[in-house]
């Protein structure tokens, strides 16, 4: 017979009120999903309310029975309900069939669904003037080799939380699973927009990749639409969460902050080696692997196999900050300090030096130096684009080396000079009816060349820093005027262009440069409260990057043998969708904003990527077929790039950088004084 369509009339939908008034409506008990793509809902016959506040779905169809029971749970919110779900599916026909499960929940009408799957969708994913191809939703779409479609689903373990948010104009809502395995296998979450604008909320076991793979290029790959084996009697159980929200775009935080809680956590931390132990390793490893001293420079790869590759892997190359530069020379020179170390102590002078020295024509940084062609703009797409994240980070840590230098009788006047130069082009690059800061320079003459994207955010941070410390106050009342700009990209909950690589693809790397920048605003400026409201708002987003739960690995992988665990870890982006280190960059503002707020939340949230990121550092030569110090960038914890369970094999000069730099800062503060 003709399979019915998922978008066709329920026999019965089961409805749920949204604290503002609108109705998330449950259309089936289930629907099956064929090995032919079809998809077959099994209808809500039985709709049973109990006292307790719990409801009871039952259904019968194409030879299976259904059962979903929905309790409430948690602390009575009123802006939100949350119930506990439990889908049971028994096969009561006498011959075997394959088959998928779907749960879906439906809202009204809306013009923009605000889609979120965390570290995976963002709104519209991509930007239309995004040069980076990776998944796009559009409206009334179907374009799969361009990676645009109005209806997306992925694997679990894509999903830093494995939960999909979406609203409509009365209320919003979020199904979520309790966990990336289940009985069916590895599950997924998904979404669709249906005709009439009303946005699917979809759960998947097994999992469904559709309509093609994303496997991190713009080629992508064909559809993946496992199914189970069902035989006569089979019962099998998925179980997850709904959670009834209202039309708050910022919703979101309460739920994941929930999910995270009721997320089991070992009791042994995941880390490998103490503070001062990581500090050590990655101080030896930076110097000994990615320091050149001719000119002064930290490369930014060096590979593991030595024997096979030499110097031939390495990439000679150094960005002035990012993924190289000033904040790890930066980091390794308060190790220098304080070990009393003065190899590493000259080395990191140097490269300091080396950075200040060679400015651009117009006054900032250049992007990155290169052995071949020495300074250059760096990875942007045009030869004269200086982008604005690069210089902004070099700037501020250039500016914090040489605090630390003042405070113990050194002094660095280039260093001075050069933040100054830096600084008075983002000043003078404001733009003038609004104040929002540059996202990109010219390098001949600094002028500002576009405000598109996040990128010019990472000017505030050194402005609000510099004001105070060099004596230039104008430059934090610029740094306040770009803040009230760059809110308006908070409170659209996207934020997006952080890194050279990504063009306007929305990242973990905007959320950091948030928290830092309207942290330091905050505290520079106590007597505005948005600062505060807009800082908790950046590290909530943020956390939607953060994975709240351990990924399974298969155990013949590299990351499955030595037991990775990823909670803590961030996803890159959803166009580079590996775990990374770099959240480690605002620990120190991340930590006081916890303080600030008066919320363990946010320092269960800092010790917890502090922890995840002392595993995998090499503690001697072979550890993980590296040399001692090495670190990796990448750590595939999905199928993007790489197999599941693989690690690059390379020391990235920022990996090892940015944990020296966290473990300088956090061994310094009562929080991490039982990790040393």
């Amino acid at each position: 017979m003709p399979a019915p369509s998922a978008d066709a009339p329920p026999h019965q939908a089961a409805r749920l009120r949204t604290p503002d008034g609108g109705e998330v409506a449950l259309p089936c008990v289930v629907a099956l999903m064929t090995p032919e793509g079809d998809c077959l809902p099994v209808p809500v016959h039985e709709d049973r309310p109990h006292p307790d506040g719990s409801r009871e779905l039952r259904g019968a169809a194409h030879g299976f029975a259904a059962r979903m029971h929905l309790r409430p749970y948690g602390p009575t919110d009123p802006r939100a309900q949350a119930y506990e779900g439990a889908l049971t599916v028994r096969r009561t026909a006498r011959t075997p069939t394959a088959a998928g499960l779907r749960i879906e929940v439906r809202l009204g009408q809306t013009e923009d669904p605000g889609w979120l799957i965390p570290g995976v969708f963002y709104g519209p994913g991509r930007l239309p003037g995004c040069e980076r191809p990776y998944p796009r939703f559009a409206e009334g779409t179907d374009d799969p080799r361009a990676l645009v479609a109005d209806a997306w689903s992925f694997r679990a373990d894509r999903c830093a939380t494995p939960a999909v948010f979406a609203r409509d104009r009365l209320g919003g809502a979020a199904l979520a699973l309790v966990a990336e395995v289940g009985e069916l296998g590895e599950q997924g979450v998904g979404f669709a927009l249906l005709p009439g604008r009303h946005p699917a909320l979809r759960l998947h076991a097994p999992f469904r990749e559709e309509p093609v793979v994303y496997y991190g290029s713009a080629t992508p790959r064909p559809p993946r639409t496992p199914t189970h084996t069902w035989q006569p009697e089979t019962t099998r159980t998925v179980r997850f969460t709904v959670h009834l929200l209202d039309t708050d775009p910022h919703a979101y935080a309460p739920v994941l902050r929930t999910l995270h809680e009721r997320t089991p956590v070992p009791k042994e931390p995941a880390a490998w080696v103490g503070l001062d132990e990581a500090a050590r390793l990655c101080a030896y490893g930076l110097h000994r692997w990615h320091y050149r001293d001719d000119p002064p420079v930290l490369l930014e790869t060096a590979a593991f196999d030595r024997e096979a590759l030499g110097e031939r892997g390495d990439r000679s190359a150094m960005h002035v900050s990012w993924v190289s530069g000033t904040p790890y020379a930066h980091a390794l020179l308060l190790h220098a300090r304080r070990t009393r170390d003065p190899g590493m102590a000259e080395a990191a002078v140097g490269v300091l030096d080396h950075i200040a020295e060679n400015l651009a024509p117009g006054g900032t940084f250049w992007g990155q130096w290169g052995a071949r062609g020495g300074w250059s703009a760096g990875w942007t797409p045009e030869p004269h684009r200086l982008h604005s994240r690069t210089l902004g980070d070099a700037t501020l840590f250039l500016l914090r080396a040489l605090a630390a230098e003042r405070a113990r009788g050194h002094d660095h006047p280039g260093w001075e000079r050069a933040v100054r130069s830096n600084l008075a082009v983002a000043h003078g690059g404001r733009r003038a009816h609004d104040g929002r800061l540059a996202a990109a320079h010219h390098s001949d003459t600094g002028a500002p060349l576009t405000y598109e994207g996040s990128a010019g955010l990472a000017w505030v941070a050194p402005l609000t820093e510099a004001a105070a410390a060099l004596g230039e106050p104008a430059w934090l009342a610029t740094a306040c005027h770009a803040g009230r700009a760059f809110a308006a990209d908070l409170r659209d909950e996207f934020l997006c262009g952080a890194p050279e690589d990504v063009s306007l693809a929305p990242t973990s790397e905007d959320g950091y440069n948030a928290v830092i920048a309207y942290t330091l605003l905050h505290e520079a400026d106590p007597g505005d409260p948005r600062w505060l409201d807009l800082a908790r708002r950046a590290a909530d987003w943020t956390l939607t990057f953060r994975y709240s739960y351990d990924v399974s690995f298969p155990p013949h992988t590299l990351l499955g043998a030595y037991g990775f665990r990823t909670r803590g870890g961030d996803q890159a982006s959803p166009s580079n969708q590996h775990l990374h280190s770099f959240g480690l960059i605002c620990l120190p503002e991340w930590v006081r904003l916890a303080r600030h707020l008066h919320d363990p939340h946010y320092l269960t949230s800092a010790r917890e990527n502090l922890d995840c990121f002392r595993q995998f550092v090499a503690r001697a030569d072979g550890d993980f077929n590296a040399y001692r110090g090495m670190v990796s960038e990448r750590f595939y914890q999905t199928e993007c790039f790489q197999a599941k369970g693989m690690l690059l094999t390379l020391s990235h000069a920022w990996s090892a950088g940015v944990l020296l730099y966290a473990c300088e800062r956090a061994r310094a503060m009562p929080e991490f004084e039982e990790l040393r």
